[in-house]
């Protein structure tokens, strides 16, 4: 099916509902990642991230726009990764989303229909559907792929956030100045 086809925001079109966003926030467990958790011997938790979600997330902030994570859990190895990518915003241990959203959005002047909120679980019901552009992973629950209004091509684990990135700059027309500052 088509990415037109897939997003139906009332009688938005989907370059309506980009050109909107000027935050992105994501859940890490089942989006960032692909839900696994492994543990080490000692306790720790090693958790896999995909590079082109990283690279995605740099496009992202380097087209002038804000990212970052809200997550139910609190490891270290995400604080790492959050740390690496620079995000704007790093909210981990956090059950009920829906206020740090409102939050965030407060903090920096936006309306919910200015953000974009990721997610693939029970946890991310209430953001997805609250904000702009909520958008389920591939492999969400059920639940959260019927609240979402865009649904990815892949799962969680697989860079959705690289491609809900490219689907917003490419339908508010900055996909080709983002290629460019890389040679392209």
């Amino acid at each position: 099916m088509r990415t037109e086809q897939r997003l139906m925001i009332d009688s938005m079109t989907l370059a309506d509902a980009c050109a909107k966003i000027e935050l992105i926030l994501s859940d890490v467990d089942g989006v960032m990642t692909d839900g696994g958790v492994r543990l080490i011997d000692d306790g720790r938790h090693m958790v896999t991230f995909h590079i082109r979600d990283g690279m995605g997330v740099r496009l992202w902030r380097e087209s002038g726009k804000k990212f970052g994570i809200i997550s139910g859990r609190d490891v270290e190895a995400v604080r790492r990764r959050a740390a690496d990518l620079h995000l704007d915003y790093a909210r981990l241990g956090i059950l009920d989303k829906l206020p740090v959203v409102k939050a965030i959005a407060g903090e920096l002047g936006l309306s919910l229909e200015q953000i974009c909120f990721v997610g693939d679980d029970l946890l991310d019901l209430s953001p997805i559907r609250a904000v702009g552009l909520g958008v389920a992973v591939a492999d969400a629950v059920e639940e959260v792929r019927l609240a979402a209004r865009y649904t990815t091509s892949v799962p969680g684990g697989e860079a959705p956030v690289r491609e809900i990135i490219e689907l917003i700059l490419k339908n508010t027309g900055r996909w080709e100045e983002a290629v460019r500052r890389y040679g392209g």
